[in-house]
């Protein structure tokens, strides 16, 4: 119990305390199992991360300009991964990458032309995250 209670406190207040300097990234998915795995495996990792449970949820954050790397699930109820990338893409691009368990070829190649650095299904290898993670937080200090 205390283990989830204190995972659920962390989807709900992330911790922003991370030094501005801190390349944070964003998980946005509306399974909670997987935002919490994911935000533990990324501090693990000694990125500054914080969870959204949504696409809206995220874009009402007014936190967008502090994230230099998403990871998006493609199916959530209301706006889609599709739809965030696109809105982002004419907003402010930033490097995606995609975890999916409903993915298909023709999905794939929509988001990897519309500029995702990667496109994961479910489940995928906790190590393949990281490398596409850091791989893309390089590309934005370059």
């Amino acid at each position: 119990m205390t283990i989830a209670f204190f995972a659920q406190q962390d989807i709900l207040a992330p911790d922003m305390t991370t030094p501005s300097k801190t390349k944070l990234v964003a998980v946005v998915d509306d399974d909670e199992l997987v935002r919490i795995a994911l935000q533990r495996l990324l501090k693990a990792a000694g990125l500054g991360v914080a969870s959204f449970g949504s696409a809206e949820d995220f874009l009402n954050s007014g936190q967008l300009p502090e994230f230099a790397c998403l990871i998006v699930d493609i199916r959530m109820p209301g706006m889609s991964g599709l739809d965030l990338q696109t809105k982002l893409k004419a907003e402010r691009p930033v490097p995606i990458i995609f975890i999916t368990a409903h993915g298909d070829e023709k999905m794939r190649i929509q988001a990897m032309r519309a500029g995702a650095v990667a496109f994961l299904a479910k489940p995928f290898d906790s190590g393949i995250l990281l490398d596409r993670v850091r791989a893309a937080l390089e590309s934005m200090s370059s």
